[in-house]
């Protein structure tokens, strides 16, 4: 893509994701994200009905009488976008690629973040760590990220997710919030998934394409697979090959489900060509009723 286009993209992005980020976002974000970690403030004397777990017992033997430790929330976080980069997000039915999709998504969450001084990095993953852009604020580097979104060309066309969990849990030494954009098409990540999401405060943001779910009736049809490296011919009118094709995407949707709920990962799913607003808001607003 010429250096002119992706400005020109970059912007467009710019003023769509600041314009969610500023009428429904940001107040959003907060929200659900704020407050989830506390920074030590100040030691007082116990009064009746504090939480005993907050005595501070090397202040309270110096006294010799309880104090405990009063927290207040902390007022930045880190959060970290990690995206699937890998051959399957280069398709789409709606009109929409599911990696046009994932940038935007992306986009959005980081002009929320540095609306409320939060830090914002990236890893762009396939079966490798493909890069990996340090947190940082301020719009410039914001502007960096969604450029290397838009023309960023992996190494590989495969995907392992477990890799890259286990990157963010290596790389990141304090809590951070983490994002997950994916397909997830993938095995075999959910104890890595466990341990980051243990360390993390880990989203799961399951992009995918209607057609990955229900086979559209479109005759004779020739499919090329990037992470396979081959094309087969299928007939999609097949009434079998629906049915059984259906059946396999249930079974995938509900195995990732059961993944993420095992994990204890918050996750949605957002599908190419979807209004990506109201899925998004649905999970903030109900990790701020569990709070």
């Amino acid at each position: 893509m010429e250096t002119t286009d992706i400005l020109k993209k970059v912007r467009k992005i710019e003023i769509k994701s600041r314009g969610l980020s500023n009428q429904i976002f940001s107040g959003e974000y907060h929200s659900a994200f704020k407050g989830r970690g506390m920074a030590f403030s100040e030691v007082r004397e116990y009064q009746y009905g504090d939480d005993i777990r907050n005595i501070d017992w090397n202040v309270t033997a110096r006294f010799n009488h309880p104090y405990i430790k009063i927290f207040d929330e902390e007022r930045e976080l880190t959060v970290m976008l990690l995206v699937d980069v890998s051959g399957s997000n280069e398709y789409g039915t709606r009109k929409q690629l599911k990696e046009d999709l994932m940038t935007e998504i992306s986009a959005l969450i980081a002009f929320s973040a540095i609306h409320n001084n939060d830090k914002v990095g990236i890893i762009f993953f396939s079966d490798q760590i493909e890069k990996f852009i340090p947190p940082q604020k301020g719009l410039t580097h914001i502007l960096r990220i969604i450029r290397e979104l838009i023309d960023f060309k992996p190494k590989s066309q495969k995907t392992n997710i477990a890799e890259a969990l286990r990157f963010l849990t290596n790389a990141m030494k304090k809590r951070c919030t983490a994002f997950m954009l994916s397909d997830f098409i993938d095995t075999d990540f959910e104890n890595a998934m466990k341990i980051a999401g243990r360390k993390h405060d880990l989203v799961a943001l399951q992009v995918y394409d209607q057609s990955e779910i229900k086979l559209p009736d479109a005759g004779l049809m020739q499919v090329y697979s990037k992470e396979l490296g081959k094309s087969v011919w299928i007939d999609t009118s097949n009434k079998k090959l629906q049915d059984e094709f259906g059946r396999k995407s249930r079974a995938r949707m509900a195995s990732l489900e059961s993944t993420f709920k095992k994990s204890g990962v918050d996750y949605t799913r957002i599908y190419t060509g979807q209004d990506y607003v109201k899925p998004l808001l649905s999970l903030f607003k109900s990790r701020e009723a569990r709070r």
